[in-house]
């Protein structure tokens, strides 16, 4: 007797639709894709890796105008010869594509006449620029690098705006947005950045 009684109380029980429960489930699955899908493109961008276009002719002939690059901030230690991406603000703040000539408290001279640039008392030697280094704009030379900072030029001396111009000057670290390590586009031309 008590049995029943205890069935009565209870009442019965509406069936569990078994595509409802599928459909929750399939719906939080996918949710949960799209927020670590999400998540993991801003770590990638933010400490990974990222594409940019070259934009100009300053890197001639190195880089062209409408290469597309694979860049990463991952490891970057603003080494001598890098070739890399920064924001310094300027104009449209468009980022710009450089190669570091110098970095924190090295000297910096360059003769405007033989086109050759001396970084610490030594002429480089850079076979990868296109023209020597005649053009000048309003820096004073010889300049020390500042901490935390780097001196960039494009490889096409003359027709490179840079930081031999105060408007760029001296580039804060914290401005690269990353190396360039690969071209990636177009594809005739793919391979690493040097």
């Amino acid at each position: 007797m008590e049995d029943q009684g205890k069935n009565r109380e209870e009442g019965p029980q509406a069936p569990k639709s078994p595509k409802r429960d599928i459909a929750f489930v399939e719906l939080y699955e996918w949710i949960e894709s799209a927020v670590l899908a999400v998540v993991f493109v801003i770590l990638l961008f933010t400490f990974g890796a990222r594409t940019s276009v070259v934009s100009g002719s300053s890197m001639i002939d190195t880089l062209h105008d409408g290469d597309m690059l694979f860049i990463s901030r991952w490891g970057f230690s603003a080494d001598q010869g890098d070739i890399v991406v920064v924001t310094k603000p300027y104009e449209d703040n468009e980022p710009i594509i450089k190669r570091i000539v110098a970095t924190e408290g090295q000297r910096v001279d360059i003769d405007f006449v033989e086109g050759t640039v001396y970084v610490n008392g030594e002429a480089l030697d850079e076979p990868y620029t296109h023209t020597p280094t005649n053009r000048h704009y309003d820096m004073e030379f010889p300049l020390t690098v500042p901490e935390g900072h780097v001196f960039v030029m494009g490889d096409n001396r003359n027709g490179s705006y840079d930081s031999r111009a105060s408007e760029i000057g001296f580039v804060d670290t914290r401005y690269v947005l990353g190396k360039a390590y690969l071209r990636v586009f177009p594809f005739d031309a793919l391979g690493t950045v040097h």
